[in-house]
C-alpha cells in the first residue's frame, strides 16, 4: 500500500510516504517550529509533495491517506483534516484517522509514556500510555498541575514529550515527571508515526473524519 500521511495538530506541518515496498521519504518538522506562527496553509500541501517526489510516485498512486485528528490546534486540525479529506474524495482513496496524541507517543521509549500537545489557555491535552502503546488514561485536558496528578495517579516514571511538555517543563519535571531534552525530535508529531499507526486502522468515509477537539468550547448559549 502506498500510503501519504500529514499532521497539523500543532504549529508544525508533517509529511510522510511510505511505499508498498516499506521505503519511507518524510519530511519531519524542526523543533522551532513548534513555537513559531502556524503556517499550515503556505507549508503542508509542499511538503506532501516534496515526499512523493522523493517517492517517486503521484497522487494517483496512492491508495490511502493518513490523517492525525488531534487533540491540538483547532485551525490547524481543520487545516489537515479538509486537505486529506480532499485529496481521498478527489483521488478515490481511503481515509484513516490517527490520534496525534498516539503518534507522539510513539517516538517515545519509555515504559510510561505521556504525550502533551499545548491545548492553550494554560492547559494540555495529554493521555498515558504504556510500553506497547495501550491506553493506561484516554485523552483528556487539563491544567499541567492537574495533569501531573492523574498521572502519577497511574504511573511510576513517565516520560513526558510535545510542545505542551516543553512549555511546562520547569511545572512538570518539579511534580516529578520527566521531560524529553529540549532539542530531542520526540517533541514533534512525526507523520512516519501517523502511517505506522494508520496501517492497523480501518478506514473510514471523508465526512465522517473530524477533529478531535475533547475541550468545550469558548461561546457559551446566553441566559434567556
Amino acid at each position: 500500500m502506498n500510503l501519504l500521511g500529514v499532521d497539523t495538530s500543532t504549529a508544525a506541518s508533517a509529511a510522510c510516504v511510505v511505499r508498498s515496498d516499506g521505503e519511507a521519504f518524510e519530511v519531519v518538522p524542526s523543533i522551532a517550529e513548534l513555537s513559531a506562527p502556524p503556517a499550515h496553509s503556505r507549508d503542508l500541501l509542499p511538503r506532501a509533495a516534496e515526499v512523493l517526489g522523493r517517492a517517486g510516485i503521484d497522487y494517483a498512486d496512492l491508495d490511502a491517506v493518513a490523517v492525525g485528528v488531534g487533540p491540538g490546534a483547532f485551525t490547524g486540525l481543520r487545516v489537515g483534516i479538509a486537505t486529506a479529506r480532499a485529496l481521498a474524495g478527489s483521488h478515490e482513496l481511503e481515509l484513516r484517522p490517527v490520534s496525534s496524541l498516539r503518534a507522539l507517543a510513539e517516538a517515545l521509549d519509555a515504559a510510561e509514556r505521556l504525550p502533551l500537545i499545548d491545548a492553550r489557555r494554560g492547559e494540555l491535552f495529554a493521555a498515558l500510555y504504556d510500553g506497547d502503546g495501550s491506553e493506561l488514561l484516554e485523552p483528556f485536558v487539563a491544567a499541567p498541575e492537574e495533569v501531573a496528578e492523574r498521572v502519577r495517579e497511574r504511573a511510576e516514571n513517565p516520560l513526558a514529550a510535545g510542545d505542551g511538555s516543553l512549555r511546562f517543563r520547569g511545572l512538570l519535571e518539579a511534580a516529578g515527571v520527566r521531560v524529553a531534552p529540549y532539542g530531542s525530535q520526540v517533541h514533534v508529531v512525526r507523520a512516519l508515526h501517523i502511517c505506522q499507526l494508520a496501517a492497523g486502522t480501518e478506514p473510514v468515509p471523508p465526512e465522517a473524519v473530524l477533529p478531535t477537539y475533547i475541550r468545550a468550547p469558548d461561546a457559551r448559549p446566553s441566559s434567556p
